[in-house]
């Protein structure tokens, strides 16, 4: 069953369509990465799908007792001044906030849970350090465990390693295929289209007038992804391998 499901949405700024007539859906352990050219809607798409933005026309739909606040969300890297004061472990546990109408400290079960996810995404190590003294993979981390603390289902990440190394890119995107191994829906919007055809079981394609949604497999040999990869034989397409493919930057 899904857990979202998009139908017929038309969505933007200011009464100017960016998206249109757009529909897919998004089930349990699925790994759905958005790719596409710069100003298609990637980001528009995210914040429709948390209810940030209404739309014009069409439906957004959560089920099987999934809700907004049960959403994780990690945008864009953002710069951290170097005397924020909080600790990991204080940021981390700060996801739990989005459910939460009266706070009053933490229970026992969240901070065993937080633990577990910080161990989990490998931040378990410098619980205790201030965020601003760790590097900025280290740093993303930490805030992808935060996300996951608010997440139930389905978390959101919006070009995550955009501001990350490549070693540091590897071992998020090798955190995030595990997280969807074990049942957690992510959606990631991406300009990496190698890792998404390597790590995704999903591609929602988006062009200026049209668009593409289905399977990883589906998407290497459909009009949209024949365009970026181009495997040096039918079989490494078939095997889902395109080590030795030639992608172009969406």
């Amino acid at each position: 069953m899904a857990i979202l499901k998009v139908t017929d949405l038309k969505i933007g700024y200011n009464g100017t369509t960016v998206i249109d007539n757009l529909r897919f859906q998004v089930e349990e352990g699925d790994y759905l990465c958005i790719v596409g050219e710069n100003g298609t809607g990637k980001t528009t798409l995210i914040k429709g799908i948390l209810g940030l933005i209404p739309p014009y026309s069409g439906q957004v739909e959560y089920s099987d007792g999934l809700c907004r606040n049960h959403i994780g969300y990690l945008s864009q890297q953002q710069k951290v001044s170097k005397d924020f004061p909080a600790s990991v472990s204080e940021i981390v546990m700060s996801g739990f906030l989005n459910n939460k109408v009266i706070s009053f400290g933490y229970s026992k079960k969240e901070r065993e849970e937080a633990t577990r996810i910080m161990k989990k995404v490998g931040v378990d190590s410098y619980v205790k350090k201030s965020f601003s003294e760790l590097s900025g993979g280290q740093q993303q981390r930490v805030l992808l465990a935060r996300a996951l603390c608010a997440a139930k289902k389905l978390i959101l990440l919006d070009e995550p390693t955009s501001a990350l190394d490549p070693l540091a890119t590897a071992d998020f995107y090798s955190i995030v295929k595990n997280l969807s191994n074990e049942g957690m829906a992510v959606i990631m919007v991406s300009h990496d289209v190698m890792s998404a055809v390597r790590n995704a079981t999903h591609i929602l394609h988006l062009s200026s007038d049209s668009y593409f949604f289905g399977t990883t497999h589906e998407y290497m040999h459909s009009p949209f992804g024949s365009k970026l990869i181009m495997p040096q034989c039918p079989c490494d397409a078939c095997a889902h391998n395109t080590k030795k493919g030639v992608v172009t930057d969406a």
